[in-house]
């Protein structure tokens, strides 16, 4: 039986290509009636760690979404991947030195940015409080873009990624999500993928099987 771990942003990126509808009601109805048949022929199961569920939960505001995201939910295994077992050195090395060159790249971005303010500083001289707060603002903006991009694209930043990963490879399942950095580094920790925009057909050529 093929075990599929879902990551919440293939339900909300309508660009990741799920091919399942063109909203969220309609990707969770499509998908909820798959994975019901698919259950009924013991072909698939879901997976979604318990981090991934708060954030997939967060997103409806409304009772009827939040009925809607429950009764989706009842079709899902939840299940908190085993942190004592061992990862290999080699992941931990790359990590780390990715890491490093991001935290260095984002050092050098502050100093850019910093030279850049300083360049006009003679033009906040006199301004209020508020005129500071706007002058300045385009140049915080600029800095928290640039920094961001540099540290965090393409890069695990938070745990709750980790545990979709770490899910993945504990079960030998199929990590589903349109997260650069989940992807990249699931690739890194050897699990199994299925890219969001092959998922559709994935499932219904299970079911026809």
């Amino acid at each position: 039986m093929d075990k599929i771990i879902l990551d919440t942003n293939i339900f909300f990126n309508m660009q990741s290509g799920i091919n399942l509808g063109t909203t969220t009601k309609e990707i969770l109805n499509n998908f909820g009636e798959i994975i019901h048949k698919l259950q009924l022929k013991k072909r698939a199961e879901f997976f979604m760690p318990p981090k991934i569920v708060r954030e997939f939960v967060g997103f409806f505001k409304t009772k009827e979404q939040q009925k809607q995201a429950n009764k989706f939910l009842s079709l899902i295994k939840i299940k908190e991947p085993n942190k004592n077992k061992q990862i290999h050195a080699t992941v931990l090395y790359k990590l780390i030195e990715d890491i490093k060159k991001r935290s260095y790249l984002g050092l050098k971005i502050g100093e850019e940015e910093i030279k850049n303010a300083m360049v006009l500083k003679d033009d906040f001289k006199g301004l209020d409080k508020k005129e500071f707060q706007i002058k300045t603002g385009v140049f915080i903006k600029k800095f928290r873009d640039r920094y961001k991009n540099a540290t965090r694209h393409g890069f695990l930043d938070s745990v709750a990624d980790l545990d979709l990963i770490i899910l993945a490879k504990e079960l030998d399942g199929f990590l589903t999500s349109s997260d650069e950095g989940v992807v990249k580094w699931g690739r890194v920790f050897g699990v199994k993928e299925l890219p969001p925009k092959l998922l559709g057909d994935y499932l219904q050529n299970l079911l026809s099987d």
